[in-house]
Order: structure tokens, then sequence, then C-alpha cells
């Protein structure tokens, strides 16, 4: 039984790490995309899921949605990753208030929001590293 685990799941100990794990899925698109990292007790990833894929310039962001993924998959924290194709590293203020919003939201389910990484080329900005969270 034990030999037919599958392998434990990646684990998350800083925004490199989120970088290193969505920058295959993001670095290259022309249109944003909005993902969520959903994390266990641990920090381990147990699911990462697109949430939505809007135009050039936005997408829409459902925090019901998020928290309802979150509540399913018995989440204790989150991570939302999404691009910039325009490789402006700046988070915007929809950016900022979304995390705002979102932090708050999750917080009153005891779910952490740990990070929202933002996508720009070769590049990333962490709300985290940035002290915004």
């Amino acid at each position: 039984r034990k030999l037919t685990e599958p392998p434990e799941a990646d684990k998350i100990t800083g925004s490199a790490d989120v970088f290193n794990m969505i920058y295959p899925v993001l670095s290259d698109l022309s249109h944003e995309e909005f993902w969520v990292l959903i994390l266990n007790r641990s920090n381990r990833v147990i699911e990462k899921r697109r949430i939505s894929q809007g135009g050039i310039t936005g997408t829409v962001t459902d925090i019901r949605m998020i928290l309802k993924m979150a509540l399913e998959n018995l989440a204790t924290s989150l991570i939302l990753c999404h691009n910039h194709p325009s490789g402006n590293l700046q988070p915007s203020d929809a950016d900022i208030s979304v995390t705002r919003r979102l932090k708050e939201s999750a917080s009153l389910m005891d779910i952490t929001l740990l990070d929202h990484i933002i996508v720009a080329g070769k590049k990333y900005f962490s709300f985290a590293d940035d002290n915004l969270i």
C-alpha cells in the first residue's frame, strides 16, 4: 500500500519556490491568467488551479470561488499568482485590492494568505517579500 501512494507534493518555503513552480505556466503568455496554490498545514501544494483567463490588461478574480475551492480541499493556506504580459512588475490598484479582500475573507475561515506572486517575463514580484501582506 505504501508503494502505491502518490509522491509527496512540492513544499513551499518562500517566494522563489512559488516562482519556480508557476513560471513555466505564466511566463510567456500574451494574456493575463490568475492561478491559486492551495496548501496544507505543512505548506505542501494540494492543488494548483487556474481561476481565470483574461485579456491583455486584466482578468476577473472571484474571491468566493477561490474560498470555495480552498474549503473543499481543506486548505490551511493559499498563494495567489498571476502574470503581467506587459512586463511591468508593479502591482496594480486592482491587484492590491483583491489581495487585501481575499486575505480578510480567508482569515475568517482560518485560512492564511501567504503571498501573491506577479510574474512578468523572467522576474517576479512578491507581496510577502515587500511586506504588503
